[in-house]
């Protein structure tokens, strides 16, 4: 069984998954009206990613026989003053996963939860590739600001490789 002090703290996750969702249906609504339709993409894809996270930590729950309580979220950041502010603010958001996901590890091991500990592996490797692809596109938004084209571009580009990952946890109601 998992510990309770991790469970009490996946369950902080399980909000801060579905409060990183919305935020990033808030940032691709931003980018369709843009009409940056591949970078809109983009951020609806991760926004499912995102639910996807959760329900994963849900279905770890239910699994492990623990309690599920979904917390409540704070609304969305909806309004950006450039292409570049929504970049910034998911790249701000992923750097904070990454920390909320080093304590749900940190919590798992101080507890000798090995398998919570064991259920967090994947998503220290996803962090790592979610900074990195956010820390790119920022970088390609910032040089390509003034010519909307060359983000898209490179957007489609970068899409075409994303493939399913079958290491991933299970998702609840899949």
């Amino acid at each position: 069984m998992a510990a309770d002090a991790f469970i009490d703290q996946l369950n902080l996750q399980i909000g801060h998954e579905f409060a990183a969702h919305q935020q990033y249906i808030a940032i691709a609504i931003y980018y369709d009206e843009q009409t940056m339709q591949q970078t809109a993409q983009l951020f609806f894809d991760q926004a499912v990613e995102e639910r996807n996270h959760a329900l994963m930590m849900v279905r770890y729950l239910l699994d492990a026989d623990a309690r599920v309580e979904i917390p409540g979220i704070v609304a969305p950041v909806c309004h950006f003053e450039d292409v570049v502010a929504p970049v910034v603010l998911a790249l701000e958001q992923e750097k904070r996963v990454t920390s909320q996901i080093n304590e749900l590890i940190g919590i798992a091991r101080r507890e000798n939860d090995f398998a919570s500990d064991q259920f967090m592996q994947w998503f220290i490797k996803e962090q790592i590739e979610e900074v990195s692809k956010m820390s790119d596109l920022l970088a390609v938004v910032r040089r390509s600001s003034h010519d909307v084209e060359q983000i898209e571009d490179y957007v489609q580009r970068e899409s075409a490789s994303d493939a399913a990952d079958p290491t991933a946890p299970r998702i609840a109601g899949v």
